[in-house]
This record gives structure tokens, C-alpha cells and sequence, in this order.
């Protein structure tokens, strides 16, 4: 019985040992075609050979030899852009509470890029003493341009070789499309990735103090109304949005400010439909002063 031990314990291991060898010749070239290269994969996934994150790596990594930009660009509307003209703490504030790391710097419109900032750049101002008043252009990086049909492993490569992380993608006629950032790319192979910046798909509300916080302009009265202890009815509007944008009477830009009742809105991002992100103060927080201003001016 001991003798017929070690042939059986050959014969479990046969299998395993076939498919790595078929696994080192489709490395070495002998594969005819894709489809060939998934089935084994597959099979491989199905024997438990490689685990379910590494075989979702690799199926990521042969889709993005297929796929282009235009699958996975931020679209034009949704892009966060800073404004060459916008104040210095209007700059600020979006860097602040967007928490990204790199941003579109635009001229009369967003179609006109002047260039790409990037947040470390600022860090050097902010701890000037001299406290010499901000020049956007002295800090802007040159942006790069690309077109819509660019393959997502091509312009991988372009980001590691030129050690860029952000892009602008261009349509047919020249005019900007959206962006992509190297992030983008890769989480097309490994899944998304977080960081402790990020605001939850889910979420309505980030609390940055508990003075200030960052709302989505979609979040529902009736939540709105449950974190902040107000009482806004919800008959005219659903949103907070809604009833921001009814105190206002007109579509406002990006740092304007309104108050309602104790509370200061400012509007971090708009487009030219809708608001999408407010920031959220309570009276005594320092936007009490900014809103009263705007009032006073407008009365003037």
C-alpha cells in the first residue's frame, strides 16, 4: 500500500502542474488569441489557482488594453475647476473641501485650460509671511491634452514615462470633454481606491467641525432638517438644493453666499443647471460676516 501512495499523490498534483505549464506557454507567446488567454483564467479563477482579487487584476489589465478614454473620463460638467480671476480664499476654500490633489485651471470658460495646480504649490504661499497676495500663474503647470479615442494602456504609459497624473481630454472639434488622472486608469485594474478624503456615494453630509460642513445639494430636506435641528418644509422643494437656490432667487457661481434662518450657505460648485456642492455654517461661524456683506451690497 506505502509503494501505490507516492503514484496516487503524482497524479493529484498532475493537473496543477499542467496548467502552470500551459500557463508558461501562453507567457512565451504560444497562445493564438485573447479569448484563449481568458478561458485559462477562468479556469484557473475556477481551480482556485489564483484567488478572486488577482484574477480581477488581471481581466482589468487586458480590458484596459480595450478600452478608451472616453470609457472612463470625468465628464465636462462634473470636472472641479478653479477660476484664474476667483479670489484668493475662494481658490482656497475649493482646494480645502474638494480635497483633491490637482485641478483644471480655467480662463472665460472651460474650454479655455490655462493650466493645472497643484495643491502642494499653494503650501509655499500659505507659509509666506511676507503674505504677499497670490499669483495663479506663477504656480500652474502646463496641461496636457488628449484626445477622446487615446487606449487607456497607451496613456498609462505616457503617465508613468512623463510622470504626469492628470489629462484633458479634448473632443473632435477642440473643445474639452472632461478629464482623466492616472487614478482613473488604474482603478480600471485594481478596483477603486479610496483615501480619507473621499466623500461616500451615500453620504449627504460631511461634518468638517461643529461649525462647518459640506452638504450635497441633493440631500433631502427631511435628512437635511434631522443633522442641522431646522425646521424647512419640504412641500415646494425636496431638496436642499431647492430651497437654497429659491433664497437666492437666481442660479448663483461658485462662492456665492445666502443665509437662511441660522444658517450660511456658500456654494462651492455649480453648473450653469444646477447647484451641486454647499458649505454649511452655522451663525457664528466666520461666513455670518461674508454673508451680511453680500446683503449689504446688494441693498447698496
Amino acid at each position: 500500500m506505502s509503494e501505490e501512495q507516492p503514484e496516487h499523490s503524482e497524479k493529484d498534483n498532475k493537473p496543477q502542474r499542467s496548467w502552470i505549464e500551459r500557463l508558461g506557454q501562453a507567457l512565451q507567446g504560444e497562445l493564438k488569441d485573447r479569448d484563449q488567454l481568458v478561458t485559462m483564467l477562468n479556469e484557473a479563477h475556477k481551480n482556485g489557482i489564483i484567488d478572486h482579487e488577482a484574477h480581477s487584476m488581471i481581466d482589468g489589465a487586458l480590458q484596459v488594453a480595450e478600452m478608451q478614454v472616453r470609457d472612463i473620463m470625468i465628464p465636462r460638467s462634473q470636472m472641479i475647476v478653479l477660476e484664474m480671476d476667483s479670489a484668493e480664499d475662494e481658490l482656497l476654500a475649493t482646494v480645502v473641501v474638494s480635497a483633491h490633489s490637482r485641478f483644471p485651471v480655467v480662463g472665460d470658460s472651460k474650454d479655455e485650460i490655462v493650466g493645472i495646480l497643484l495643491a502642494k504649490d499653494l503650501l509655499p504661499h500659505l507659509t509666506n509671511s511676507e503674505d504677499k497676495k497670490l499669483n495663479l500663474r506663477d504656480v500652474l503647470r502646463p496641461a496636457v491634452f488628449i484626445p477622446e479615442s487615446k487606449r487607456l494602456n497607451v496613456l498609462l504609459n505616457e503617465f508613468r514615462s512623463t510622470r504626469n497624473h492628470i489629462a484633458i481630454v479634448v473632443d473632435e472639434y477642440g473643445g474639452v470633454a472632461g478629464m482623466v488622472t492616472i487614478e482613473d486608469v488604474l482603478e480600471q485594474i485594481v478596483g477603486e481606491i479610496e483615501d480619507e478624503h473621499d466623500f461616500d456615494d451615500d453620504a449627504f453630509i460631511f461634518e468638517h467641525s461643529d461649525d462647518l460642513a459640506t452638504v450635497k445639494a441633493v440631500t433631502p430636506v427631511e435628512n437635511f432638517n434631522e443633522h442641522f435641528n431646522t425646521a424647512f418644509g419640504d412641500d415646494d422643494f425636496d431638496t436642499i438644493g431647492g430651497i437654497v437656490m429659491n433664497a437666492f432667487g437666481h442660479l448663483p457661481k461658485r462662492g456665492e453666499v445666502v443665509e437662511i434662518e441660522s444658517l450660511a450657505f456658500k456654494v462651492l460648485r455649480a453648473s450653469n443647471r444646477r447647484i451641486d456642492l454647499l458649505e454649511v455654517a452655522r451663525k457664528k461661524n466666520k461666513f455670518k460676516r461674508k454673508a451680511t456683506e453680500s446683503a449689504d451690497a446688494e441693498d447698496n
